[in-house]
Formats: C-alpha cells, sequence, structure tokens
C-alpha cells in the first residue's frame, strides 16, 4: 500500500499566512499540518508521494518519515484535484490512499478507514457528519453504497460530506481519463467520482471529529484540540529557578524559560524560543522556533509562528500571528467583542462569520507595531504591514500598509 498527499495548492482561502509558506506548513498542535498525515499513516504504507506546486521545494525540507521512504512529484499547473491525483498514476500499480493536504483526521478513524478499504477492495470515500453541509461535497448513500455527490447544495438532503480521504483502485485513472472540464476551466474529483460511483462507490463514515483546514481561524480549533490530545510532555531546553510549569509542556532544545514564567499547558515551545523573565502562556498556545514571548507578556490560545518577537508588556488571545513580527511596547490584541456575539471578519474582502466567540488577530508575516497600540477582534493584517504608536487597527489591513 501506498499513500498519495496532495499538497500543490495556493491555500488562498488562508491567506495572509500562506503568502510566503505553503499551506501544509502551517504549524498546528506543535507542528506542520503534513507532518500530521504522514505521522498517522508512515506505519500502515510503504511509500508516501508528496504532490508539491508552489514553493514546493519548502515542503521537501521541512518533512520526514521514519517508517515509509517518501516521494515528490510537481503539479506545473493547477487544474483541478482530479488532475492533481492523475499525477499519482506513474507511482501506482495497485490500490493506495489518497489525502487532501489540508485535512487531518484522527489517528484511529485513519486507520479504521484503511482497513475497510482493505477489506472491501472498491473505491471508497470518508465521509464525516457536519452541522453545515451545504458548504461541502455531500454524499448520499444506500448503505455503505454511495448514491450520489452534490457539490455544496442549497438545500443537503444529508449531513454526511466528502472528509478528503480517498482510498483508489487503478480504476480511478480511467475515470480521470473521461473526466471533462468543468465551467471553472479545471478538473473536478467530484466529477471522477460520479464516473466510479456508476461502477460502484462505497462510503466510510469517521465517528470522531476532523479537521479540514481552510481559513486561517480553523488552525485555532485543531491547534488546541490536537495539542491536549497528542501532545507529549517534554522538557529538553533549558529552564531556570522559580519557573511555574503546570500540564502537559513541550519545550524544545534550545529553548530557554527564564525566571518567573507562568505556563499552563498544553503548550509546544519551539527551538531556541526564549520565554520569560514574568510571563503568563495560557492553554492551547504554539511558540514558534526563535520567538520571544518577554516580560509582562500574556499570550492565550495562540499560533505564533518562528521569528516573532512579543517582548514586553502585551496581550495577545486567540490569535494567529504570521513570522517574523514584532509588537511594540504595549500593543494589545483584543479577541472579545464588548456584546459576546460572534466574531466576523472581512477577509479578502468578503464579510465571513468564523462562528467564533473569541478570536483577536490574524497576522501575516514581518509586521510591526508601534507603542501602545490595539487591535480589534477579527482584525486582518497582511504581510509587512506597520500599525503606528496608539493606533486602533481594524477590518482588513491590506499588505505593506502603514496604519498610523
Amino acid at each position: 500500500m501506498k499513500a498519495f498527499i496532495l499538497a500543490a495548492g495556493k491555500g488562498k482561502r488562508m491567506r495572509p499566512l500562506t503568502e510566503n509558506t505553503p499551506k501544509p506548513l502551517l504549524p498546528v498542535g506543535g507542528k506542520p499540518i503534513i507532518q500530521h498525515l504522514i505521522d498517522d499513516i508512515e506505519e500502515r504504507v510503504d511509500e508516501i508521494i508528496i504532490l508539491v506546486g508552489w514553493k514546493g521545494e519548502m515542503v521537501k525540507e521541512k518533512v520526514h518519515s521514519e517508517k515509509a521512504e517518501i516521494k515528490f512529484t510537481k503539479q506545473e499547473k493547477l487544474l483541478g484535484t482530479a488532475d492533481a491525483i492523475g499525477h499519482a498514476e506513474k507511482f501506482m500499480d495497485n490500490n493506495f490512499i489518497c489525502m487532501n493536504g489540508d485535512v487531518i483526521i484522527p489517528k484511529d478513524s485513519l486507520h479504521g478507514f484503511i482497513d475497510f478499504f482493505e477489506e472491501k477492495n472498491e473505491p471508497t470515500i470518508a465521509m464525516a457528519k457536519v452541522e453545515n453541509p451545504e458548504s461541502y461535497g455531500v454524499l448520499i448513500t444506500e448503505k455503505e453504497k454511495i448514491t450520489d455527490i452534490i457539490e455544496k447544495p442549497d438545500k443537503p438532503k444529508s449531513d454526511l460530506v466528502n472528509a478528503g480521504l480517498y482510498g483508489f483502485t487503478p480504476k480511478i485513472f480511467d475515470a480521470i481519463d473521461e473526466t471533462e472540464k468543468s465551467s471553472r476551466g479545471e478538473y473536478e474529483i467530484t466529477d471522477s467520482l460520479q464516473i466510479l460511483m456508476d461502477q460502484r462507490l462505497l462510503g466510510f463514515e469517521i465517528k470522531k471529529k476532523w479537521y479540514e483546514l481552510s481559513r486561517p481561524w480553523d488552525l485555532l480549533s485543531a491547534n488546541k484540540e490536537l495539542l491536549n490530545q497528542t501532545l507529549e510532555e517534554n522538557v529538553k531546553g533549558d529552564v531556570e529557578k522559580n519557573v511555574h510549569i503546570e500540564g502537559k509542556v513541550q519545550v524544545s532544545e534550545g529553548a530557554s524559560i527564564k525566571e518567573g514564567a507562568y505556563l499552563k499547558g498544553p503548550i509546544f515551545i519551539g527551538e531556541n524560543a526564549e520565554i520569560g523573565p514574568n510571563c503568563y502562556i495560557r492553554p492551547a498556545s504554539h511558540i514558534g522556533k526563535n520567538c520571544k514571548v518577554g516580560s509582562a507578556v500574556e499570550v492565550k490560545n495562540s499560533i505564533i509562528m518562528e521569528g516573532t518577537q512579543i517582548p514586553h508588556h502585551n496581550y495577545v488571545g486567540d490569535s494567529v500571528i504570521g513570522k517574523n513580527c514584532n509588537f511594540g511596547s504595549g500593543t494589545k490584541v483584543a479577541n472579545l467583542r464588548l456584546d459576546e456575539r460572534e466574531i466576523a471578519v472581512i477577509h479578502r474582502e468578503e464579510k465571513v462569520q468564523t462562528g467564533r466567540r473569541k478570536l483577536g488577530a490574524i497576522m501575516g508575516d514581518e509586521v510591526k507595531t508601534g507603542i501602545n497600540s490595539m487591535i480589534d477582534p477579527g482584525t486582518i493584517i497582511w504581510q509587512k504591514s506597520f500599525i503606528g504608536p496608539g493606533t486602533i487597527a481594524d477590518g482588513e489591513i491590506g499588505p505593506e500598509s502603514k496604519i498610523q
């Protein structure tokens, strides 16, 4: 058995986080999204083939497997998911597992799916129940057989949706060859699956929660639950006296935790990060490599990517902060509306309901804030922007903006 992971897309709905970083490398639960996929499937397959595209070299540098051989292939033009899966043909001489690179499925559910696929020896789709099926490919079933697939219907007839995990036989390549371009000019996997469905297409329901990571704030929910479920308590860095560590906390090599730091897990701290003195890191926080969380700083339920400096008198809650940002003294990120209602954001000039009551900032790479600046709940700041001293930032702030 081999596995094929689709990781070639540009992750447009994840911008600004994906302006410089391929979506599969965004951190969640202490490691890149794609590394979760590899770690969970490697003991069930001999080879893992990863389809890369934009900035594929970064993916090649970051991923690893202890139990399976990893190979790469490149999709030069993004012509749809069916075209992407077609790149697997030269690697596959038998049945294989195919996974979207932006979903994380619990390990036992993933292995249960593989067991089912091996037993049935028929093309199979993983299915999951969701509260908003109108946003997905909805599956209509008759016992274990899929009888219809409807993309994003206005009035869904089922709450079972395509979970982005497939078991394919070589029949899939014949179906892809028969697939015609859609109105969007792409080869849609839904059309290929319809062809398989005319023969026989099975569904396997995933009972546990799965994560489709489409929007930046999706990372926060997945990060919280994955840290709770999978993080291993392990302190490799240097910890000074009078540091309080409570719960599961992982401190990577080269990191330093200075006197007066209060860490309440689950927390992941990356290599060479500097924490403290006299700071408070609350549960479900991911502090990346080479980051600084300094004196009188509080971080809660946030992902802070590598190289970012939050050095003094700052509050960051329920936020995703990109690489190499720098917070001026006194910068505060608000994460709760005064009326405590659900937070909507302006994302790529579109108003989007996040489904979250608490959401701070989504910040691209290399953003700088001046002293005593304030960031309203649900603010999205694109890369290389500057938020001036004492300024209130809100809404969506475009790339390389200066707000003063």
